[in-house]
């Protein structure tokens, strides 16, 4: 399974910021006053300023993990932990309460994104094992990236990325933001090439299908008989 543990940055100056991100993460993992589809234990704070929550090993749930991680890198006030592969049953009803490689790795991925090696906090953790770690590092390199590319969005590019999620059910979207911004069609056609929207998109879903790979492979060495070849638990 998908286990993501988030920490704040910079917690002693900007004071606790962990009740309004969790409420945020209810808004976006309920509808109806139900999980959406790919949640599978709700997020909770853990200790200190971390949150964690477990999401699911099908499609739905790496899904969910892009998309709140893209949410998380946008923030930019949050270091993010993905950890893959088994988790201990039956599960319990917190996530707080739950156990199992994915935690650990979880736990281990979020102290590597406070690290200084990168400028997108955010890394993922599988076993050492073979391809189980290249997919992960090949995971964690493209989340990078998609983290890159909305840090460097001007306000005007996210002015128009947002507008135009707000219309993506009507027809002719981009007229409907350029009439909503009060700009030219053509305008919002350059503020979106600019943002690499179109570009975001195409790659959002590769992300989804490498975490999911990532996972099934974590899982399938934590599977064995000998289990993986490193001293997590």
């Amino acid at each position: 399974m998908i286990v993501l543990t988030v920490d704040q940055k910079a917690s002693t100056t900007r004071g606790d910021l962990v009740p309004p991100l969790l409420e945020r993460l209810r808004g976006r993992t309920t509808a109806d006053g139900h999980a959406v589809p790919g949640l599978v234990l709700s997020f909770e704070r853990t200790v200190g300023d971390e949150v964690q929550g477990l999401l699911g090993a099908d499609d739905d749930g790496a899904r969910l993990a892009v998309e709140l991680i893209a949410d998380l890198l946008r923030d930019g006030g949050w270091s993010v932990g993905v950890g893959v592969g088994a988790v201990d049953g039956p599960l319990p009803e917190s996530s707080r309460a739950a156990s199992g490689r994915a935690f650990v790795r979880a736990r281990a991925a979020v102290e590597e994104a406070k690290g200084r090696g990168s400028s997108v906090p955010i890394a993922v953790v599988g076993p050492p094992d073979e391809p189980a770690a290249t997919i992960a590092g090949d995971t964690q390199a493209l989340l990078r990236l998609l983290g890159a590319v909305a840090a460097r969005r001007s306000d005007a590019g996210w002015e128009a990325v947002d507008t135009l999620a707000e219309h993506s059910g009507v027809d002719a979207p981009q007229r409907a933001t350029a009439a909503r911004l009060g700009v030219s069609e053509q305008a919002v056609s350059q503020r979106l090439r600019t943002a690499l929207w179109a570009e975001e998109q195409a790659a959002r879903p590769l992300a989804g299908r490498l975490l999911r790979a990532a996972d099934a492979a974590a899982t399938a060495v934590d599977d064995r008989p000998d289990g993986p070849h490193d001293d997590e638990e």
